[in-house]
């Protein structure tokens, strides 16, 4: 067992610079790919909350200060100096139809499947059919929602029962679980059944419906865009939000990233790497509680991120509470992903391909990974969090230094993703950091490289300006990938970039 502490990843921004922060390179020098025609963006909300949304707009065009002088905190110098792009005055597209009772009234209603899906349907319906009339649609939406939606739209959200609404819905969840037992001769029943593919939980749902139409979205909450429009009992904002200046990095970096931008890019990989991470999640509504989806998440270096959208089968095992693929699912869906790359890197495949799983690997899997890409060396490293397994301290005020990894075996170590930070001068963290651990559970690569490029793949998450999260992007969104997945029936294509899930 020894210690060994892996080197902060830099990011490449304009005219080729490096830094290890992204908001210290776009606001030095600007994105990595040197910017872009003005942003082409739409709004969708009700009229206050599209009111709010240009009130926003109007604040970020030009310099808003850092809340204060500590080193995390970046001044944010306008849209169009921090990524090379024009940041309009008004929002090129509009909707703003959105009625406030409506969505007050669906939310409320009593079957928690039908008030959710009848919420989405607000928001669905107007943006599909500006998809389909306009002849040049926007890139991505901004979806305004009121704060109601984030409190009742949500799976565990519960109306009071004076308040509930009386729906259409009839049939009963279990009942309509039964019926895929035991068929019915009744198609009415088959029809009131489909309620119950539609997950409860707003974003989500929202998201996997717009899937099949390619429209991207950007959820912002009217909060976030006015708290002081919302006040408690003691005249204070009934949320406690990060500074202006924050807020404006994270959102805009998204909103650039899905305009088509790209903000940054790792510096210094080796060419030819392609990551890739499984992502599952067990349908709730199947009768067989081992049915999966499973999809793969390919990154490269620039960032850009493909969802391949896998086959649904038992993939779940209980005896290892572990997913596993079978060899043809599993070959089916790497194939999928090199095919992909072939076409990103005129015809060439991938010298090395990394696949980050939180499960290990099963013998049939494996060899069918392997058989999908011939010529390439597949390495598969099994990612898990390692909290409260090792704690790691040292002198001083501050915790272990962010890429700190502790070496147990060649092909496995504790590797600290959250630490101290030195650009930052600070551990941003709650509580002493945990570690997580990466094992090379197959194949063949040295281990630093493969903690290495852990630690780069920690900074390129897109959906929000950070110096660094504490798990790799491939492991990081399995879940939300998997969620939006079943979140309603999937009929489109089973590839799609990874800012339509984000």
């Amino acid at each position: 067992m020894r210690a060994i502490h892996v080197d902060e990843p830099m990011l490449e921004f304009r005219y080729g610079q490096r830094m290890v922060y992204p908001r210290d390179g776009l606001f030095l020098f600007g994105p990595g790919d040197g910017g872009r025609a003005p942003i082409n963006f739409g709004v969708i909300g009700t009229p206050a909350g599209v009111a709010r949304f240009r009130k926003w707009m109007g604040s970020v065009g030009n310099l808003i200060e850092a809340a204060n002088g500590d080193p995390q905190h970046v001044p944010f110098p306008g849209y169009g100096a921090a990524f090379a792009s024009a940041w309009p005055d008004q929002p090129p597209y509009v909707i703003d139809i959105i009625d406030p009772a409506a969505v007050s009234r669906a939310l409320r209603l009593e079957n928690r499947n039908e008030a959710i899906k009848t919420t989405v349907d607000l928001y669905v319906d107007p943006l599909v059919a500006a998809a389909n009339r306009l002849e040049a649609p926007p890139n991505f939406w901004f979806v305004i929602i009121p704060e109601e939606i984030y409190k009742l739209g949500r799976p565990q959200s519960s109306v009071p029962k004076a308040d509930r609404v009386r729906g259409s819905v009839k049939l009963s969840k279990s009942a309509a679980r039964g019926l895929m037992l035991q068929p019915t001769f009744f198609p009415e029943d088959l029809e009131a059944a489909k309620i119950y593919q539609y997950a409860t939980h707003f974003r989500r749902q929202l998201k996997a419906r717009l899937l099949k139409d390619r429209i991207v979205t950007q959820i912002v909450r009217e909060t976030t865009l006015a708290p002081n429009d919302f006040l408690n009992k003691i005249g204070k904002p009934i949320r406690r939000l990060e500074d202006p200046a924050t807020i404006a990095w994270k959102i805009l970096t998204g909103a650039y990233y899905k305009d088509g931008g790209r903000p940054w890019q790792l510096a210094d990989v080796r060419p030819g790497v392609c990551y890739v991470g499984l992502a599952y999640k067990r349908q709730d509504n199947n009768s067989d509680d081992r049915f999966a989806c499973c999809a793969a998440q390919m990154f490269l270096s620039s960032g850009e991120g493909v969802v391949f959208r896998g086959a649904l089968g038992p993939w779940f095992h209980s005896e290892s509470r572990q997913f596993h693929l079978s060899e043809d699912a599993a070959r089916n869906l790497v194939e999928m992903v090199v095919g992909e790359y072939r076409l990103m890197h005129d015809g060439q495949a991938p010298t090395e391909l990394f696949i980050h799983a939180k499960s290990s690997f099963a013998d049939p899997e494996w060899k069918g990974f392997e058989a999908a890409a011939p010529g390439t060396n597949v390495i598969g490293v099994q990612i898990s969090d390692a909290k409260d397994r090792m704690k790691l301290y040292r002198p001083g005020r501050y915790p272990v230094i962010r890429g700190t990894a502790l070496i147990l075996h060649e092909r496995r170590a504790f590797l600290w993703t959250s630490g101290f930070a030195p650009r930052l001068d600070t551990y941003l963290g709650p509580e002493t950091p945990n570690p997580i651990e990466v094992r090379i559970h197959r194949g063949e690569c040295d281990l630093k490289t493969v903690l290495s490029d852990v630690m780069g793949l920690t900074k390129i998450n897109f959906n929000s300006c950070l110096h660094n999260d504490r798990l790799p992007v491939t492991i990081r969104f399995a879940d939300a990938v998997g969620d939006v997945i079943l979140a309603a029936p999937q009929t489109g294509e089973p590839k799609l970039p990874f800012k339509y899930y984000i």
